[in-house]
């Protein structure tokens, strides 16, 4: 895992993920929702993370996200 994780982003947990009731994932990046994963896909979400550790799993869940950031991104500025 230390030569996929080589910067330790993984080890802050920034990936979580909610199951809803009509068996679709949502998954979550810092708290945003990023990605919305259909039956079929939840179905083998579930069967690939089965037994898996936290570390195996954010992993598991950062190969689905894909390279979503880009460095192009806007930030809201509250001021």
């Amino acid at each position: 895992m230390s030569n996929i994780d080589k910067r330790g982003k993984l080890q802050e947990h920034p990936f979580s993920h909610k199951l809803t009731k009509s068996n679709k994932l949502m998954i979550y990046f810092k708290g945003k929702h990023i990605k919305t994963l259909n039956s079929k896909q939840t179905d083998a979400f579930i069967a690939k993370s089965r037994g898996k550790t936290e570390m195996e799993v954010q992993l598991i869940l950062a190969k689905i996200t894909g390279n979503f950031k880009h460095g192009n991104e806007r930030h809201k500025s509250f001021s």
